[in-house]
C-alpha cells in the first residue's frame, strides 16, 4: 500500500480575495497550481465584491479549467456564524492542500488565517506568508520603459504571489500563455459582433472606471486627452468598455470623441462581460486607463496600456504587468497610503499627472503598436471581416 505522502492530491483548496484585477494578477499563480495538481479538483475560496463595479472572480475563471468550484464569503466578516459556516463547507471537502495567495495583510492575520485552514483539517499550507519577506514585495532597480520619475519600483504582485508558492515550480510570468484568459469562440464571436460598426479601423480602446475614489483622474483631464487623440488619429476609432454604472459617464466621451473625428466611437459599458471586454481590448492599438481591472485585462491579452494611477500603493506592485506598458505614476510624500478615499490630500499624486503625459505616452505606444501592424502584414489580432 503506498503511503498517503505517496497518493494524488485530490483536492486542492486556494486562497485569493477581491475581484477583477485581483483575479487576473493571479492567473499565472493558478496556472501553476493547475501544473502542479493536474489530477485535483480546485476550488476558489474567495470574497463576495464590494461594490456593482467589481466583477466576481468566477467572471474571469470560467472556461479557463483552473478552478473548478468556489466557496465565498464577506469580506472582513466578523460573523461567528459565517465563519463557521465557511469553516463547516471547507471540513466537509476535506482538501489536502492549501495554497494562499492572499493580498499582504500583516503577519497576525497570516497566523490567524494558518490556524484556521489547519483547523479545517487540511495539513500541507502553501504559500502562507508567515515573515515580512513574503507579506512584501521586494525593492527592484527602476525599469526604463517606467515612466517614474525618481527612485525604485516594488516587485510585481503576481511576481510576489508565485515567489510563495514557488514550491510548486516556475510560474513562468514572461510567457504570454502564463496569462492566457482561455478566451473561447463565442466570447470572440461577441467582440466581433460589438465591433462591427467600426469596420477594420484601428481603435484605441479605454475604461475609466474605477472602484476607488483615489483612482479617479478626473473627468476634465480625461475628456482633454481624448480631444486632442481624435485630432491627432483621425483614423483611429474610440471605444469604451466598463461596467454598467459608467454609461452615462462614458456617453459624454463619446460626444467629445464625435465632435473632434469623423471616426466611430462606441460606448460598450454594460453590453459585455469581463472575458468579453478582454476579446474586445486584445484587438485594440492601444489601452488607456486607471489602476482597474480592464487595464490587468488588456495587459494579459497582450495589449500595449498606458496607465494612469495615484500614488495609494507602492510603483510597480499593480502596474499591469510586462515591459509593453507606459505607466504615469507621481512621487510624494504620501505614497502608499492605501485610501480608497483621499480628501485631506485631495488626490495630489494622480492628479498631478497632466494630460500632455499621458497624450505622450500613448502616441509613443500607437507609433509602436502601428510598426508592428505593418511588420506583420496589417493585423494585429484576428480580422474583423
Amino acid at each position: 500500500m503506498k503511503s498517503e505522502s505517496l497518493q494524488p492530491v485530490k483536492r486542492v483548496l486556494v486562497y485569493r480575495l477581491g475581484s477583477l484585477g485581483d483575479t487576473v494578477v493571479a492567473i499565472p499563480g493558478f496556472k501553476l497550481i493547475a501544473r502542479a495538481f493536474p489530477e485535483a479538483e480546485r476550488r476558489l475560496l474567495t470574497s463576495f465584491p464590494p461594490n456593482a463595479k467589481a466583477p466576481a472572480s468566477s467572471a474571469i475563471l470560467e472556461h479557463t479549467g483552473l478552478i473548478h468550484g468556489f466557496l465565498r464569503y464577506s469580506l472582513r466578516t466578523r460573523n461567528i456564524l459565517e465563519l463557521i459556516r465557511v469553516w463547516w463547507q471547507i471540513l466537509l471537502w476535506r482538501p489536502e492542500v492549501l495554497v494562499y495567495m492572499a493580498a499582504r495583510s500583516g503577519l497576525p492575520d497570516a497566523r490567524r488565517n494558518a490556524l484556521f485552514f489547519r483547523l479545517c483539517g487540511i495539513r500541507r499550507l502553501v504559500g502562507v506568508p508567515l515573515t515580512e519577506d513574503m507579506q512584501n514585495s521586494r525593492a527592484l532597480v527602476a525599469s526604463p520603459t517606467l515612466n517614474i520619475i525618481q527612485g525604485a519600483i516594488y516587485e510585481h504582485e503576481s511576481e510576489r504571489l508565485t515567489r510563495n508558492i514557488k514550491e510548486l515550480g516556475d510560474a513562468k510570468l514572461d510567457d504570454a500563455d502564463s496569462w492566457d484568459l482561455k478566451l473561447t469562440t463565442a466570447e470572440h464571436g461577441r467582440a466581433e459582433t460589438v465591433l462591427e460598426p467600426i469596420g477594420n479601423r484601428p481603435f484605441i480602446a479605454i475604461s475609466f472606471g474605477t472602484k476607488n475614489q483615489a483612482n479617479e483622474w478626473g473627468n476634465e483631464n480625461w475628456m482633454a486627452l481624448l480631444m486632442r487623440l481624435a485630432k491627432r488619429y483621425p483614423e483611429h476609432a474610440l471605444v469604451i468598455c466598463g461596467a454598467k454604472v459608467e454609461v452615462d459617464a462614458s456617453e459624454l466621451a463619446v460626444e467629445v470623441w464625435r465632435s473632434a473625428s469623423a471616426a466611430p466611437a462606441l460606448n460598450l459599458c454594460g453590453v459585455l462581460s469581463p472575458r468579453e471586454s478582454a476579446a474586445v481590448f486584445r484587438q485594440a492599438v492601444v489601452f488607456i486607463g486607471h489602476d482597474s481591472g480592464p487595464m490587468h485585462l488588456a495587459a494579459a491579452v497582450q495589449t500595449p496600456c498606458v496607465g494612469i494611477y495615484g500614488s495609494r500603493n507602492l510603483p510597480g506592485i499593480w502596474f499591469p504587468y510586462g515591459e509593453r506598458h507606459r505607466v504615469l505614476y507621481h512621487r510624494v510624500e504620501c505614497e502608499d497610503c492605501r485610501l480608497n478615499t483621499c480628501v485631506v490630500e485631495k488626490k495630489k499624486c494622480i492628479l498631478s499627472i497632466t494630460v500632455d503625459e499621458v497624450f505622450e505616452q500613448t502616441v509613443t505606444l500607437i507609433a509602436r503598436s502601428l510598426t508592428h501592424l505593418s511588420d506583420y502584414g496589417g493585423n494585429l489580432a484576428p480580422s474583423r471581416d
